[in-house]
């Protein structure tokens, strides 16, 4: 089992002699500068040889223009982009997204969708066509914030057809198909249908937390929360514990 953040919940340093991995999240707002991403990759390195780098995939190729993510990171695009539509703007996000994964040695990348983006047939057949037309060496985990029953079967063979491991907040539901890995993100607590992300998960909640991620081969935890670090390195201990 992996235990990390969505992102550095700390100095960088500290960060990296305390935990194995990392969720990048500057690469959804703006992908970096491939030097600091150089520099990220040879400074982990040099702190911790086995620490590893996962990625997020560039906001352009998962959310449209209308999203406040757009605002936060100042960010200005042209066309009909997000949603997986296929233009030439996603398939550039894309690209970049691969450079800065490639330059780190992440062989897994996120995609996390909006609630906006419905599981739709013609959504579902987008995305099919998305990962046909993309490079496949790296493990693709998809985040869908929508979902629809009447079509989980064709969600689950879009999955299986691409190798895509389905990431999910394991208190809120279980993957509907996952290869030889697990990819869990925790968001916080759940009031309904909001997420309430200024909050830190219980001791029995982090025990529930293992007895839930534990049953899936090679799970990564990856903690969203706004006590994130402090989270994450409490389950890592707690996990160590019962495994000694």
């Amino acid at each position: 089992m992996k235990v990390g953040c969505c992102g550095f919940a700390v100095a960088f340093d500290k960060y990296v002699k305390s935990l194995d991995v990392v969720e990048v999240q500057q690469t959804f707002y703006k992908p970096p500068k491939l030097e600091t991403a150089e520099k990220w990759r040879q400074k982990a390195d040099s702190i911790n040889k086995g620490f590893e780098f996962t990625v997020k995939a560039f906001q352009v190729i998962t959310h449209p223009r209308s999203s406040p993510t757009y605002r936060k990171a100042k960010l200005e695009v042209s066309g009909n982009v997000g949603f997986f539509n296929p233009v030439k703007e996603v398939f550039e996000a894309w690209e970049k997204t691969k450079e800065i994964a490639e330059i780190l040695r992440a062989d897994k990348i996120v995609f996390q969708t909006p609630s906006s983006f419905k599981m739709t047939e013609e959504n579902l057949k987008r995305v099919d066509e998305f990962f046909s037309s993309i490079d496949g060496k790296f493990t693709f985990i998809w985040e869908p914030r929508d979902y629809s029953e009447a079509l989980m079967e064709l969600f689950a063979d879009i999955l299986k057809k691409h190798g895509i491991v389905h990431c999910v907040d394991p208190f809120a539901s279980e993957p509907a198909f996952l290869p030889d890995i697990a990819y869990f993100r925790l968001h916080g607590a759940y009031k309904g249908k909001r997420i309430v992300y200024s909050y830190t998960y219980s001791d029995e909640e982090l025990n529930q937390l293992g007895e839930k991620t534990g049953k899936y081969p090679n799970p990564y935890v990856m903690f969203n929360n706004k006590s994130m670090y402090n989270d994450a390195l409490r389950f890592r201990e707690l996990v160590n514990h019962k495994k000694g």
